[in-house]
């Protein structure tokens, strides 16, 4: 009975205010000024409509910025592959310039020297690991054979030891197993500059009386059959004497960068068929 009387409540109100509304659309036509119930019933309808046009606002408001930060967030996204993209570019840009740079060095030395130059690129490391070796994309095909030197345009990299039909493994010269004979550019004080399995080499076989002081440049002394003469060889960074001992103890930094090698050049021999054939003897 309760909801029954309570709904009938309800029909009474809306039938109400209805009247009411009829009312004063009746006669709004034939008169502007408000009533005393008229101006009751706008002061309490008057707080709702109010509220309702705020409430209607705020939600237009509110679904306007919600679109609005969806197409912001579209278009960032957008800006972010754009930049992404522009990144890309410029990284690119920025390999082909110093790819230039290193090419047109290589360039310079080939152009230097009176010897037959090719140009390989390194691809990889020694895989077994146990050496300080480099692989590079030229082999027999190429006319590459054992231990030709290769250089860069800052000095001597190292010589080939192991031979494929397309491939060539060479050994640095800071690989404990490789030695070069060369001598200080400034002095002419010979020796056998050797590596020590790190960015350092060794200079040996340097007497005490030995003239070499830090900062002396080693060259190769063409004694050998590998290397040419006059290839920079690294700098004398350590000079050392020991009592008692022979010879000076002697440690120079390599002319190359190991870490940064990317292109190198093999100095071809003059006469390819009579070194083939030594070879195989």
């Amino acid at each position: 009975m309760k909801g029954v009387s309570g709904f009938r409540k309800i029909w009474l109100w809306i039938l109400f205010v209805g009247f009411i509304l009829l009312l004063l659309s009746s006669n709004s036509g034939q008169r502007t000024a408000w009533n005393p119930v008229e101006q009751l019933i706008i002061e309490i309808t008057s707080p709702f409509q109010k509220l309702i046009k705020k409430t209607v606002n705020i939600t237009e408001e509110f679904w306007l910025s919600y679109f609005h930060l969806v197409n912001v967030c579209q278009e960032n996204k957008e800006l972010r592959r754009e930049i992404d993209s522009l990144k890309v570019e410029r990284n690119l840009y920025h390999e082909l310039v110093a790819s230039h740079k290193r090419l047109q060095e290589l360039l310079q030395f080939k152009q230097t020297t009176n010897r037959p130059i090719l140009a390989a690129q390194v691809i990889g490391l020694d895989p077994t690991g146990w050496f300080k070796s480099i692989i590079i994309d030229k082999g027999k095909n190429a006319g590459l054979y054992l231990n030709m030197p290769v250089v860069n345009s800052y000095g001597v990299v190292g010589r080939i030891v192991s031979i494929s039909p397309n491939y060539s493994k060479v050994l640095l010269i800071i690989d404990h197993n490789s030695a070069v004979d060369c001598f200080i550019q400034r002095s002419r004080e010979r020796g056998m500059i050797k590596g020590l399995s790190t960015e350092v080499c060794r200079l040996d076989y340097v007497a005490k009386p030995g003239d070499v002081v830090v900062g002396d440049i080693i060259v190769t002394s063409g004694l050998g059959g590998v290397f040419p003469k006059g290839l920079p060889l690294g700098q004398i960074i350590s000079v050392k004497e020991i009592p008692g001992e022979l010879f000076k103890e002697i440690e120079a930094r390599p002319a190359v960068n190991f870490s940064k090698l990317e292109e190198v050049l093999v100095i071809l021999k003059e006469n390819k068929s009579t070194n083939h054939q030594k070879e195989e003897k």
